[in-house]
């Protein structure tokens, strides 16, 4: 069995790929503030504090010590050569045992849409996270009205396999949600 290590950065043909630390806070601040209107009425209700630079650098303290520990992934978006973020792709509540599955969520800047990103980086996200966590199933829950979202799955090759009935609780009402799956194709021919 190939070992595969986890690194902070990555390039993909178009993106850098980070894991962020405290220092970029205000970086983090901007980019949900600016994409406040857009990013609200799909998430959970977040508190008044959430946009501050100390709560977003507790947070980038939380996942930055939860990736070191393999416990949680978010990589932030860059196009390259560029210090301002476009979005994230985050993996997380990962299982082994019987299952090596994980979540995978995200978020692109409504600027940036349209333009094939997220689709680079997931595509280049996901063999990485694969080898590395050694996960056979990525799950990924979606709105049913959430359209651009699942034509992006579905071009990755996920596979719509059920419906949620008040599966999430979104901008503060329970939300039905339909479940994407992509198993990992068998590598045990490597």
């Amino acid at each position: 069995m190939r070992i595969v290590i986890m690194l902070t950065y990555y390039q993909s043909e178009r993106l850098e790929l980070r894991i962020l630390k405290p220092d970029s806070s205000s970086a983090v601040l901007d980019f949900y503030e600016r994409n406040r209107n857009t990013l609200e009425p799909v998430e959970p209700l977040r508190p008044q504090y959430f946009y501050t630079i100390t709560y977003q650098s507790r947070n980038l303290t939380w996942e930055y010590n939860a990736f070191l520990k393999s416990k949680h992934i978010r990589y932030w978006m860059f196009r390259k050569n560029s210090n301002i973020p476009i979005g994230c792709v985050c993996f997380s509540e990962f299982q082994g045992g019987a299952f090596h599955r994980c979540m995978i969520g995200y978020k692109l800047d409504q600027t940036a849409t349209g333009n094939g990103y997220m689709q680079e980086a997931i595509a280049f996200l996901l063999p990485l996270v694969a080898k590395h966590y050694e996960m056979h199933r990525f799950e990924a829950m979606v709105l049913p009205e959430n359209e651009s979202s699942i034509r992006l799955l579905e071009h990755l090759h996920f596979v719509r396999e059920g419906y949620l009935h008040s599966f999430a609780q979104i901008n503060g009402q329970y939300r039905d949600h339909l479940l994407y799956t992509y198993i990992v194709p068998d590598s045990s021919e490597d």
